[in-house]
């Protein structure tokens, strides 16, 4: 996973919810595209994460079949931004 320049969407300071007492892991609540196509998934902790699928440099094939990301939702999904906020242990 990589995390670059935010969107104004997912600035890290917007909003976070992951339990940091229980370490409760950000998962996907939805999935959605943004105005230029890409899928963007929603995650439980209040960020989005892009999902482009752009062989050779990101392969996703997954997003781009319905009853793929369908799987995917509740599922475990780590969070870029969450990671970064959190202290080093």
């Amino acid at each position: 996973m990589s995390v670059t320049v935010a969107c104004r969407e997912c600035e890290p300071e917007r909003r976070c919810a992951v339990d940091s007492s229980t370490g409760a892991a950000p998962h996907a609540i939805d999935f959605r595209q943004d105005d230029d196509g890409h899928w963007v998934a929603v995650l439980s902790c209040g960020h989005t994460q892009h999902l482009r699928h752009d062989p050779p440099w990101q392969s996703r094939p997954w997003v781009l079949d319905p009853a793929a990301r369908r799987a995917r939702l509740g599922q475990p999904f780590p969070c870029g931004w969450c990671a970064r906020a959190r202290p080093e242990s």
